[in-house]
């Protein structure tokens, strides 16, 4: 198993919950935390610990996001007008790697960066290779003509393991995504319930 892989499902171990929704996940049968002490008795959570978990859930959920990355995008989330939980959402779902792995062109979070980072997406018909990339209604993304016979491409977009929400308006054919709106929480599918109340109560604090 790579070490991506093993990170991933220990990350599902972690917080007890399939946070991809991915069918080989260890939590599916085993919802134990990883280590030698997983098997024990769990306490009863304080409100502070739900809150963390519901952080951790979150950022989890977009891959490799630092937690000063993370925090950022919560202080710009504060900054905008509106209610913070739903721009927190919203600001997190613009990043370019959430909107190519929600496009179905690779088949996890993990996955995106690395394409994002490895040249194959352009917006607006040019090439940006930073996973942040903040897209904005109305931005077209596309997999440059070189990678679209890639098996990683091919294999996601043939999945029937997760559907394209109603933000992306999706040309398979042509392998282009246009952003159509920023989304709020009751939008985003996600595999499990997330609370971005929680995560703004824990930043609060």
């Amino acid at each position: 198993m790579s070490r991506r892989h093993s990170a991933k499902y220990k990350i599902d171990r972690r917080v007890g919950e399939n946070i991809w929704g991915r069918p080989k996940s260890p939590v599916n049968k085993r919802a134990t935390k990883p280590g030698q002490h997983g098997q024990g008795r769990r306490t009863k959570v304080s409100d502070y610990g739900l809150q963390l978990l519901a952080k951790q859930k979150l950022k989890f959920h977009y891959g490799d996001i630092t937690e000063k990355q993370f925090r950022k995008t919560y202080d710009e989330a504060v900054r905008r007008k509106g209610n913070t939980a739903e721009n927190l959402i919203g600001l997190l779902e613009s990043r370019l790697d959430a909107f190519v792995y929600r496009s179905k062109f690779v088949p996890t979070i993990f996955a995106a960066r690395q394409f994002v980072n490895h040249g194959h997406i352009m917006v607006n018909g040019g090439k940006v290779n930073i996973g942040s990339y903040r897209l904005k209604p109305g931005d077209i993304v596309q997999v440059r003509e070189k990678s679209r016979n890639m098996a990683l491409v091919l294999e996601a977009l043939g999945s029937s393991e997760r559907d394209i929400p109603e933000y992306i308006e999706l040309d398979p054919k042509a392998m282009t995504a246009t952003y159509v709106r920023i989304p709020e929480l009751s939008d985003v599918p996600y595999a499990v319930k997330m609370e971005p109340s929680q995560v703004v109560e824990y930043y609060s604090t």
